[in-house]
């Protein structure tokens, strides 16, 4: 099986957006409470907990605007959180994924979508990758279609 890296969102990035960054619609994000059960956090990829400050905001994970660059609403703990290591899962998906390879040049390699169970997010993301066409995977949320994070080639 391929070695697989788990992407969440650079610390950098998560650092901006709490000092009040504009989103990707030049927003400032919302602060609210985390309902504790459906409010992943994409810095540290796990729940948010019940009661918690939070940011809502909209998310571009792509490096340039084009046709196929997805924007969506995410989740992020308003204060500081470790991210979340590399080398292995988010323990936090409960429902299905939706899991799409892209090419190179950012563009989604068509044919390649597919809604999952969430136990098979790693062995979906490995047969992606053994296509040398594919550069990295994104994995959103299978019943809103919300970004989580990236899998790429360890």
């Amino acid at each position: 099986m391929t070695s697989l890296k788990f992407i969440a969102m650079p610390t950098e990035e998560a650092e901006a957006y709490r000092a009040g960054a504009p989103d990707a619609y030049g927003q400032a994000p919302e602060r609210v409470l985390s309902n504790g059960w459906g409010n992943p956090c994409r810095h540290c990829l796990k729940m948010i907990p019940e009661g918690a400050p939070m940011l809502i905001l909209a998310h571009r994970p792509f490096p340039r605007l084009d046709p196929y660059a997805e924007t969506g609403p995410i989740f992020l703990c308003a204060d500081p959180c470790e991210r979340h290591p590399e080398s292995e899962p988010p323990a936090y998906l409960r429902f299905d994924a939706l899991m799409k390879a892209y090419l190179e040049n950012d563009r989604i390699h068509y044919g390649t979508g597919e809604v999952i169970p969430p136990e098979a997010v790693a062995a979906k993301a490995a047969a992606l990758l053994q296509d040398p066409a594919n550069a990295y995977v994104h994995v959103r949320s299978g019943r809103n279609n919300c970004y989580q994070f990236r899998v790429e080639r360890g």
